[in-house]
């Protein structure tokens, strides 16, 4: 692949482009401060940071997939406010991981003393915290063997479960530390086990056609 290096201006102001298209042959690297002011220019956009500073231009996701998405978030949430363990966080929520990267899973969950220890002027950034869970939801846009490759990341930075969901198949993956995937085929419901006690997520409404 060719790479390319995204630089400051200088003083000249650059209006922002009303889209942002990578071809495949193509990588940006682009430094963390860099990132943070792409992100703050380009608000509408999907954007994460590999470890290596590669810049990750994601679609939209479609109506479809977001409502798989929000009803993924609404039950976590749910079990979440009566439980009253951790935090809920949206897709637009980006972390950066102990590696260099910058990720916004489709749903994240941090125990309340982990989200404690963060400075309060840390969490209006990319906060370098490590979400004990995650969850990504497979689009038709996406590349799975890209996914399983972010779920491997997750789990190599500290995440403790990592759920990919894939509504196209009516599969999902369970990652965990020290283990092997878990393949479940057609499940009917998740046990968040452990991590998340006492959290079912109901896979009917995700899995619909």
């Amino acid at each position: 692949m060719t790479s390319a290096t995204i630089e400051r201006t200088g003083a000249r102001a650059v209006e922002p482009s009303p889209a942002l298209r990578v071809p495949p042959d193509v990588r940006l690297i682009v430094d963390a401060d860099g990132f943070a002011r792409l992100c703050a220019a380009n608000r509408d956009m999907r954007l994460e940071l590999e470890a290596d500073g590669g810049l990750i231009v994601m679609s939209p996701a479609s109506p479809d997939s977001g409502e798989r998405e929000s009803e993924l978030g609404f039950q976590l949430v749910a079990w979440s406010k009566a439980a009253k363990l951790g935090r809920v966080f949206s897709p637009s929520s980006g972390f950066t991981f102990p590696d260099g990267s910058v990720r916004a899973p489709d749903a994240s969950w941090i125990r309340n003393e982990a989200w404690a220890a963060v400075d309060r002027r840390e969490r209006r950034k990319f906060a370098r915290v490590v979400p004990d869970f995650v969850a990504e939801v497979r689009s038709q846009s996406d590349s799975l063997e890209k996914l399983r490759a972010k779920m491997a990341a997750y789990i190599a930075n500290g995440v403790r479960l990592a759920w990919l969901i894939d509504p196209m198949t009516k599969t999902v993956e369970i990652h965990r530390p020290g283990r092997d995937v878990e393949t479940l085929t057609a499940p009917k419901n998740l046990s968040g086990e452990d991590v998340l006690p006492g959290f079912t997520l109901d896979l009917a409404e995700i899995f619909e056609d």
